[in-house]
């Protein structure tokens, strides 16, 4: 008697937390939904879409985008008694592990040319320019962009077909998948001969397994990136050579977004990694799931939001070192300003090809 009446008072516990995850998973997804929308806005409203270092930024916000709008409905879903439920849930984690997937790949992408443009201008800083380097980097960028589209797409069929045809959405967790990432296997799929529970069992793990390898890769790439783009700062500041207040301020904005991005991949991401390990090795659910399951849900939902965040503090920050530079030009001796001129005039080629000319440009 007392065992059942702990039970219930476990699961009450239980039902109360996923509530609350419900309502966290609905604002965090609208939040993330209202800040990409935002930043796809500006980069058509400013029409820099085609710009090379835009565009994998913006693929990433429409990523963002599609997967808040596919939380947002698992949210609002969760707890109503919609018609086929089960099936729509489960094929709406199949859809949100597409575009997380994705998300994980634009990130890297970005980050890379990011870096890219680092280097170009550390080159520039010391020779002159490559014309046919850049047009290089230009096609490995679009090629990124397509398979970052085109490898989660491939990876999810399986779950699609095999799922759908194998009627997996019976044989799970059904109370709480449409604001769990990852429901497990239910401890009474045998019950239920209408599911096979062997291929479903499969189709979860491997879910599970291609959701940790793409975050484990995406961060090891990430990390070595960094390091990379740190390096070629530190020589930046070393360097003895003429830059100018523009130009410094272009490559400073870069390295603090190349760090930055990172920081909000983890923050988003980090939890929910987490929470998959402890459930793979601690599968019964303690107070630490509870604690883990909370936390993914405030910070998985929320990465539209952290990337609109991260780029519109540093563009902030760009135009604040741009106006500083022009009050500083209005104090310099002739000499100076001349000088200026001369480097500005020697380094316009590269920044119009570049789209890094930051006297006219708003790509930034």
């Amino acid at each position: 008697m007392a065992f059942l009446l702990e039970a219930s008072i476990l699961e009450d516990s239980w039902d109360s937390v996923f509530s609350a995850i419900q309502w966290i998973q609905f604002v965090m997804a609208t939040l993330s939904v209202i800040g990409s929308s935002s930043l796809i806005a500006y980069i058509v409203f400013q029409n820099i879409q085609k710009s090379p270092e835009i565009r994998p930024l913006f693929y990433l916000s429409f990523s963002d985008l599609l997967l808040g709008i596919c939380w947002l409905i698992e949210a609002l879903l969760y707890g109503t008694s919609v018609v086929n439920k089960d099936i729509v849930c489960y094929n709406l984690q199949a859809v949100g592990q597409i575009f997380y997937i994705s998300s994980f790949l634009y990130t890297v992408n970005y980050i890379w040319y990011l870096y890219k443009e680092l280097r170009m201008k550390h080159k520039l800083h010391g020779q002159s320019t490559f014309p046919p380097v850049i047009d290089y980097t230009c096609q490995v960028g679009q090629i990124a962009i397509i398979l970052s589209s085109l490898i989660p797409l491939l990876l999810m069929i399986p779950v699609f077909c095999l799922g759908n045809a194998s009627e997996c959405f019976h044989n799970f967790s059904q109370s709480h998948r449409c604001i769990l990432m990852y429901s497990p296997p239910s401890a009474m799929a045998e019950l239920l001969p209408s599911a096979d529970a062997s291929v479903c069992s499969t189709l979860y793990f491997y879910g599970l397994t291609i959701f940790l390898a793409s975050f484990l890769l995406s961060l090891l790439t990430i990390v070595v990136l960094l390091i990379q783009a740190q390096t070629l700062y530190k020589k930046f500041v070393k360097s003895t050579g003429f830059l100018g207040s523009e130009q410094w301020a272009v490559i400073h904005i870069m390295e603090q977004r190349v760090r930055f991005y990172p920081v909000a991949f983890f923050c988003c991401w980090g939890p929910a990694v987490i929470l998959m390990i402890v459930k793979l090795t601690k599968p019964q659910d303690t107070k630490l799931h509870m604690a883990l399951y909370v936390l993914q849900a405030l910070t998985a939902s929320s990465q539209g939001l952290l990337n609109c965040g991260v780029y519109g503090w540093t563009q902030y920050n760009f135009y604040h070192l741009k106006q500083e530079a022009r009050r500083d030009a209005d104090t310099q001796t002739p000499l100076l300003c001349s000088q200026k001129r001369f480097y500005s005039r020697g380094l316009h080629p590269l920044e119009s090809t570049l789209a890094f000319a930051t006297s006219t440009s708003t790509i930034l």
